[in-house]
């Protein structure tokens, strides 16, 4: 299998909103490019984009994110708070609980390890 670079990737913008019960504020606008995704769908890479607003999260998979625009805040339900911002990279560990809020438009690239899957 070749090595897939996202700038030649086909990836097709998939744009959805948030189900209700998830929505603390707005009804940001999100949209994924999903440029790779193995046979067995446990890991997965692409770019992800968001509106204002600010919704629960709770993870069941691995994420690695590396912001490329925008300001985003990343809470844990115990209030700890992470400002995460351009140029910046980090992990979001399965099992964390709290809230993510976009307080300027986002875009990230992330990787995904869902083992459930």
């Amino acid at each position: 299998m070749p090595i897939l670079k996202f700038t030649e990737s086909n990836a097709v913008p998939d744009a959805y909103f948030l189900a209700p019960e998830k929505l603390i504020e707005g009804n940001p606008k999100q949209t994924v490019w999903m440029h790779y995704t193995d046979a067995s769908k446990k890991f997965m890479s692409g770019i992800w984009c968001s509106e204002i607003g600010k919704w629960r999260i709770i993870y069941t998979e691995e994420e690695y994110c590396n912001i490329l625009e925008g300001t985003s805040i990343i809470t844990d339900d115990l209030g700890t708070a992470v400002t995460v911002t351009q140029g910046e990279s980090f992990v979001i560990p399965s099992g964390f609980v709290g809230t993510w809020e976009v307080v300027a438009p986002t875009k990230k690239i992330f990787v995904i390890y869902e083992p459930e899957h």
